[in-house]
Parts: C-alpha cells; sequence; structure tokens
C-alpha cells in the first residue's frame, strides 16, 4: 500500500477516535450529570431523612449492598444493556419507545389507547421530574457550605438561585457545546468522588461486603416496618436512568455505554463504598457525609466542584425534556412549540424557549419557598420509578415483537424487572402523604393537558375528514365551470390526503378564482425519528394546475415546507417569489354537542390557542401568508 493511502488511513482512523472521545467528553456533561451526582444525598437520606434507621454495622452495610444493585440491575443492565437497543432509528426516551412499538407491532394495534396512556402519563411523569432534579442536586452541593462554617448557611439560597439562573440562561448555546463545556468538569467530578471513596474504603475494608445482595436482604428483613421507606430512598440513587435513555439521540448509544462503563460506574461504586467505609468506622450522624469523607483542606474546592457538577445534573433533564416535548409536538400529543436547531449535524439536538424559562421559574420559586434539599426527599422519586414501570412494560412489546426474543427468556427478564419497578414504585408511593403528592398532583394534570389535546384533535380530524370535499370531484367542478385563473403559484397546506383543503374551498367560495398553478401539501408525520431524502415527497399531478404534494416528516424534525418545496422535483418552477401561502385560522366555540366534555373543550380551546402559528412552525415567509377565517363548533 502506497505510503499515502497509509497515511490517510492513520489520519481518518485518529480522527474517528477523536470524534468518538469527544462524544463521550460530551455526554459526561450532558447525560450523566443527574445520576452522577446522587452520592450528594441518596445514602445521607437513608440515616437521616424523616424515617431514618440506626446506624449500625448490618444497616451500613444492606443500605451500601441496596444502592448498589439497584444501580447494577437498573442502570447497567435494564437501561444501558437492553432498553438502548430498544431505539427508534437511534432515538430513546418512553416517546420513541411508544413510536417504535406502534410503528413495528402488530399487536400495538389492538392495545393501542393503553400504549399510547403508557407514553402520555410517562412523558408528565418526566417533566414534574424536571422540576425537582435542579433543586435538589443545586442545592444539596451548596449545602456543602455548611460544613466549612454555619455561617455560610444564609448563602445556600441566594448561590443555588444565581447557579440555577446561570444554567438556564446558556442552553440556548446548543447540546453539543454545553456538553464540551461541561464535560471536563463532570469527568473532573467522576475521578475526584472516586478517588476520595478509593482512600476512604482503606478506613474500613468492611465495606466490601456489601457488594453481596445478601446484606441488602437482610437490612430488609431486619427493618420490616421501614423496608419500603428504605427502598423509596435508596431509588435517589438511580434517579438519572430515564432521563439518560431519553438523550440518546443527542449522542448515540456507543458513547453513552463507553462513558458509563469505563467512568461513571466506577466512580459511583467506590464513592457509595467510601461513605459506607466511613460509617462503619464509627461516624454518629450521616449529615453531609459526602462531604465528611473529603479531607478538611479538600472540603471547599469540593463544594465547588459539587455546585458546577450539580448544575450540570440538571442538564441531563433539561435536554431530555427538551427531546420529550419534540417528540411529543410531532406525534401530535401537544400543541406546536417554537423549536430552535442549535446543530446543523445532528437534528436530535434542539432548544425549546418557553420549556426552558417555564423550568427555569418553577425551579427558582422552589428553592425560595422549601430552601432545603431535605424537603424534597419526601416528593423525590416517584415520577422516575413510575416512568421506569411504564417503560419496562412497553418494552415487553419491543422484546417480543422486535427482538423476537422467546416466551421464557421474555417471563424471566422482563417478568423480573416488572416486579422490580413494581416494588420500587410501591416504595416512593409511601412518599405521597410527606410531599408526593405534589409531583402526582402536577403529572395528573400534564397528563390530562395531553389527553385533551389528543382527542380534541382526533374529533376535530374526524369531522374535518366527514365535512371534506373529495379533491377529484373538486377538480371536475372546475373543469366543468371553468373560473378565472390568476397569475401566481397558491399553496394549500392541508393534513387530508384524499380532501380539498378547507382553505382552498372557501377561497374558491368567496373569491370565484383558482390560481395558475394551485400545489395542495398533505402534511403527514410518521412515527419515525427522521425520512430520508428519497421518501419525503410524494408529488402527483393532476392537471389543470393542480399538484399535490404530501410531505412526510419524522418526530424529531421541524418541517420548513418552504425550503423543501424548493429542492424537490415539481412539473412547474417553484418561484419562491410568486408563491402564496393560505392557511386556514379556525376559531374554536364551545358549544352544547357531546363531543367531549364541556371542561376539556375549554382546555382545547386554550391549548389551540396559546399553540404557536402555523406560519411560524412550518417555516413559512410571513409576508406571504394569506389567512382565511372560519368557526367550528366543539
Amino acid at each position: 500500500m502506497p505510503d499515502s493511502h497509509i497515511e490517510n488511513s492513520v489520519e481518518k482512523s485518529s480522527g474517528k477516535q477523536a470524534l468518538r472521545f469527544s462524544l463521550v467528553l460530551a455526554s459526561l456533561g450532558v447525560v450523566f450529570g443527574d445520576i452522577g451526582t446522587s452520592p450528594l444525598y441518596a445514602l445521607r437520606e437513608c440515616f437521616s431523612g424523616n424515617h431514618a434507621i440506626p446506624i449500625l454495622r448490618d444497616n451500613i452495610l444492606g443500605c451500601v449492598s441496596l444502592i448498589f444493585w439497584l444501580i447494577f440491575l437498573i442502570v447497567c443492565i435494564k437501561y444501558v444493556a437492553l432498553l438502548m437497543k430498544a431505539d427508534n432509528k437511534g432515538e430513546g426516551g418512553i416517546m420513541a419507545l411508544m413510536a417504535l412499538i406502534d410503528r413495528i407491532s402488530p399487536v400495538a394495534k389492538k392495545y393501542k389507547v393503553l400504549i399510547s396512556l403508557c407514553g402520555i402519563i410517562g412523558a408528565a411523569l418526566l417533566c414534574s421530574d424536571a422540576v425537582l432534579t435542579p433543586v435538589v442536586s443545586v442545592l444539596s452541593a451548596v449545602e456543602g457550605l455548611k460544613v466549612i462554617a454555619p455561617a455560610f448557611e444564609r448563602f445556600v439560597v441566594p448561590i443555588s438561585v444565581i447557579v440555577l439562573i446561570s444554567l438556564f440562561i446558556i442552553q440556548s448555546k446548543g447540546t453539543v457545546k454545553v456538553g464540551m463545556l461541561f464535560g471536563p468538569i463532570i469527568l473532573v467530578w467522576f475521578l475526584t468522588i472516586g478517588i476520595i471513596g478509593v482512600f476512604t474504603i482503606f478506613r474500613n475494608f468492611e465495606i466490601l461486603f456489601a457488594l453481596n445482595p445478601y446484606y441488602a436482604i437482610k437490612m430488609l428483613i431486619n427493618n420490616p416496618h421501614n423496608a419500603l421507606m428504605i427502598i423509596g430512598t435508596a431509588i435517589l440513587s438511580v434517579t438519572g436512568a430515564e432521563v439518560l435513555y431519553a438523550d440518546m439521540g443527542h449522542f448515540g448509544k456507543r458513547p453513552i455505554q463507553t462513558a458509563w462503563f469505563a467512568i461513571v460506574f466506577p466512580s459511583l461504586v467506590l464513592n457509595y463504598m467510601g461513605q459506607g467505609a466511613f460509617l462503619l468506622s464509627g461516624a454518629e450522624t450521616a449529615d453531609n457525609i459526602f462531604f465528611r469523607i473529603a479531607p478538611s483542606w479538600f472540603v471547599f474546592p469540593l463544594v465547588i466542584i459539587a455546585t458546577l457538577a450539580t448544575a450540570i445534573a440538571s442538564q441531563a433533564v433539561i435536554t431530555g425534556i427538551f427531546s420529550l416535548l419534540r417528540q411529543a409536538v410531532q406525534l401530535g400529543f401537544w400543541p406546536r412549540l417554537r423549536i430552535i436547531h442549535t446543530s446543523a449535524h445532528t437534528i436530535g439536538q434542539v432548544f425549546i424557549p418557553s420549556a426552558n424559562w417555564l423550568l427555569c421559574i418553577a425551579t427558582v420559586l422552589l428553592v425560595i419557598v422549601f430552601q432545603k434539599s431535605s424537603s424534597f426527599a419526601s416528593a423525590y422519586g416517584i415520577a422516575v420509578t413510575a416512568t421506569m414501570l411504564l417503560t419496562t412494560i412497553m418494552a415487553i412489546f419491543v422484546a417480543r415483537q422486535v427482538w423476537k426474543a422467546p416466551k421464557p427468556l421474555i417471563l424471566f427478564v422482563w417478568v423480573f424487572f416488572v416486579i422490580l419497578n413494581a416494588v420500587l414504585f410501591a416504595a416512593t408511593m409511601t412518599k405521597v402523604v410527606a410531599g408526593g403528592w405534589v409531583v402526582i398532583t402536577f403529572a395528573a394534570i400534564l397528563s390530562s393537558l395531553m389527553y385533551t389535546w389528543v382527542v380534541g384533535r382526533k374529533m376535530l380530524g374526524r369531522r374535518f375528514a366527514s365535512e371534506a370535499v373529495p379533491l377529484n370531484l373538486f377538480i371536475a367542478d372546475i373543469v366543468n365551470l371553468k373560473p378565472i385563473r390568476v397569475k401566481g403559484i397558491a399553496v394549500f397546506l392541508s393534513a387530508n390526503v384524499g380532501g380539498t383543503p378547507r382553505p382552498l374551498l372557501h377561497n374558491y367560495k368567496h373569491n370565484k378564482v383558482i390560481h395558475e398553478t394551485t400545489i395542495i401539501v398533505n402534511l403527514q408525520n410518521v412515527d419515525v425519528p427522521t425520512v430520508s431524502r428519497h421518501d419525503r415527497a410524494e408529488v402527483t399531478d393532476h392537471g389543470h394546475g393542480i399538484i399535490q404534494v404530501l410531505l412526510k416528516f419524522g418526530f424529531m424534525e421541524t418541517p420548513d415546507v418552504p425550503r423543501i418545496l424548493s429542492k424537490i422535483s415539481l412539473p412547474v418552477h417553484f418561484d419562491q417569489m410568486q408563491v402564496t401561502y393560505f392557511l386556514g385560522k379556525e376559531r374554536l366555540v364551545v358549544s352544547r354537542k357531546k363531543s367531549m366534555f364541556i371542561w376539556q373543550k375549554h382546555v382545547f380551546r386554550y391549548l389551540a390557542h396559546n399553540s404557536l402559528d402555523a406560519t411560524t412552525f412550518f417555516g413559512l415567509p410571513s409576508n406571504r401568508v394569506v389567512e382565511l377565517g372560519m368557526q367550528i363548533d366543539l
């Protein structure tokens, strides 16, 4: 082989390795912040929360063992090893999983309503968790200042608010830029907590017995009245697992899997072991145990690193919510939102301003009102365990229909995880009265809004379909009546493939004219993340100046109609300066028709009124858009 070819191969190989390393580093800063900062509070709450257990040898070994096996079973096995294979063309999360099942599984048609409800409830639960995660993480880190000096306590809330606001401000920079900025910091964080854990383990090697699940089982048996409470607290150690799955589309499964097994998992285990060894060495309290295992001279730098890491921890949840909301919009589960693409190369990287600032306001208010991270221990974890259970149930469809796994294997593996997740969910439900009702209430309200939107859209869709005039009859009417044809190109947007767009009928009825070139654009959302350029458009020339274009978009895409029309092959020259876009502007009126509950009608009308206008969502030039109003009785 010539030397030049060898050099090119080496350069390509090194380039791929550099890209792979950069993705691993960026994924650290975006994906693993949430689960990576759980050592700040997970073990602490077992011994210092409202239902704390005594700091005894068997309890210490049992709690550390329980945390280790929860991380191993739920994160390593279920999410990183198994569920990351259940991607919908590279995208993860409960919405992508729902779309994958609906697209591939023939059984899904029979259980379509059930699967849709699982997706809706899971998405609502993740959104409610997104409000709590930044608050718990940041407050837990900044509270480390009290270890240095009690006088710093009055600065905890102001510093936490500043950190949170700063985090939300930089979201518009994009996932990759934020990830490359945060990646090195999180790498330092994991190396730091791992090293601190190693040195603390030397205090008492007996903690290594915690790797044996026997101690977790023994501890739960010895504390029968508090067993569910203990499990409900230990679950805090895996709260970032579901968001880890949802963030898969930002970087791909391989970089995330590499980062987890090479860096994140070992560091977490070593730190939890170190905290356990410290307690075994005679500690009388578990308050701020994470900072107490560090050398006294390193506490202040550790507080700074922890504060940065917990700010980054919120990043995993925020980017996961952006991905989730975008999928929900495209799949028809939420009204249109303004979605900004932050990468020209990776379509999954988006920024949603409205969601970003609503989360910012909610987290800041929670910090100001509650002021202590322990105040959230009663509410934290319910949303995560519920979503985990729903994800596991939906994954059974994937295992059987997509992976073609044998039934005995499904019964053994997935039923085990269903039972495990059901136990974890039951454990967190013990927190309902103590504060978990806030999360459940928020998720219930959001689920109701999503369900109402879905039901309302289906109702309007059925009504439009029943009232639609078949396109072939409309064309025949034009041929017979020969109306005046005006110059230019008129584009009518419609979701009904077989019918005549309502704006076209209204324009013809009132203005008595038809443009020389009339393009009917049917927009269809499909349950895949992205649609290839070859499958994007289907063009049908009906003659007489009527052209029909079917455009397909995946649930991870935001349609830019003018750009796509200018790139596809049409029977006529598509001159942007001669195009007028016609849209229908529906005015919804609540009536006494028994199509939905009255409260649902009011909610649906409100959501429709406040959704992003079609002109902006479809990328239409506002100075070339004509809206034709019409009233619709709900």
